[in-house]
């Protein structure tokens, strides 16, 4: 069956980030029959809810943005957390997906499912051949789970469930908690913070030269919907935007968007995580999908966002 405006399509997640960025963009193109459900109405860790509402509703699609997250901190601190609900989640979703014969399946991987030191940039053939970052291996092993059962399924069932493996993701309904949230969105809270209390140094995590490649999160919800289209003979993906900068050129950059003289200091008790994450990104713009939102463009609409928020 061919993705087409009446198709019935769950997106789990709908509520995150990333999730609710999928479901704008899906409204925003006319699909008419989405289908979302809040963690307090039907919690995906309970495999019979889960299937119980795949059977109930039938649907054609499923894009799977149900994760649990989180930055440096809450992934080393939470691992058991981290390991039990994403596997659950992820579980459930993909075998109830199977059993209610979903026609296309897209779960959205991570970048750090990569090896810590893999060779630069990244392709998809690189996935398991060193060791990962310690700390988030264990939000990394339940997303390398997840693919390995989309790539187990499709090749015993002949399912057809692809795996997008997104790299740094920021933009509107981000994290910004200060114990959770990823490093951009903890950069634009402190740079945010120090202006308003007029501050004149702000402190970041590191010795700022980790590099990181940063995607708008409209980009990967477009990227959904054009794999959802697309007939692939790969499963599995990188999805990123090719622009790379250092925490600290990030840094910079956010002290200049907002126009304030701030110095910058470096907290390098605290870890640095994987040097550098750079996607290849070679296959996707093979299948003829690149990203649109550029570094600036992002920002601006991020920014807006989270005023909005704290307002």
């Amino acid at each position: 069956m061919q993705l087409n405006k009446k198709s019935k399509i769950f997106i789990a997640g709908h509520n995150g980030m990333v999730g609710s960025s999928v479901l704008r963009h899906f409204k925003r193109k006319g699909y008419q029959n989405l289908f979302c459900k809040s963690r307090k109405s039907l919690n995906l860790i309970d495999q019979k809810k889960t299937y119980s509402y795949l059977k109930k509703i039938k649907p054609d699609f499923v894009i799977i943005a149900a994760a649990k997250v989180g930055g440096i901190f809450i992934n080393k601190e939470e691992k058991a957390k981290f390991i039990y609900e994403n596997i659950m989640i992820q579980t459930n979703l993909i075998h109830s997906s199977f059993l209610t014969g979903v026609k296309k399946l897209i779960f959205l991987g991570s970048s750090c499912i990569y090896p810590k030191y893999s060779k630069q940039p990244i392709k998809e053939k690189y996935l398991m051949t060193g060791k990962l970052e310690e700390t988030n291996d264990a939000y990394a092993v339940a997303k390398l789970a997840g693919y390995k059962m989309c790539e187990a399924y499709n090749k015993q069932y002949k399912t057809n469930y692809i795996c997008l493996m997104p790299t740094n993701l920021y933009g509107p309904n981000d994290n910004y908690n200060s114990k959770s949230s990823h490093f951009f969105p903890a950069l634009i809270k402190k740079t945010h913070f120090a202006i308003k209390n007029e501050y004149k140094m702000i402190k970041i995590w590191g010795d700022g030269t980790p590099k990181r490649e940063l995607m708008y999160v409209d980009d990967l919800a477009d990227a959904c919907e054009f794999f959802l289209k697309k007939k692939t003979k790969h499963y599995l993906i990188n999805i990123g935007s090719g622009q790379e900068k250092t925490i600290l050129e990030y840094c910079k950059f956010i002290i200049k968007k907002l126009r304030v003289n701030l110095k910058i200091k470096l907290d390098k008790k605290k870890p640095n995580g994987t040097p550098r994450k750079k996607l290849d990104l070679s296959l996707a713009k093979k299948y003829g999908w690149k990203s649109k939102y550029s570094l600036n463009k992002g920002f601006d609409l991020t920014y807006d966002d989270y005023l909005k928020k704290i307002s």
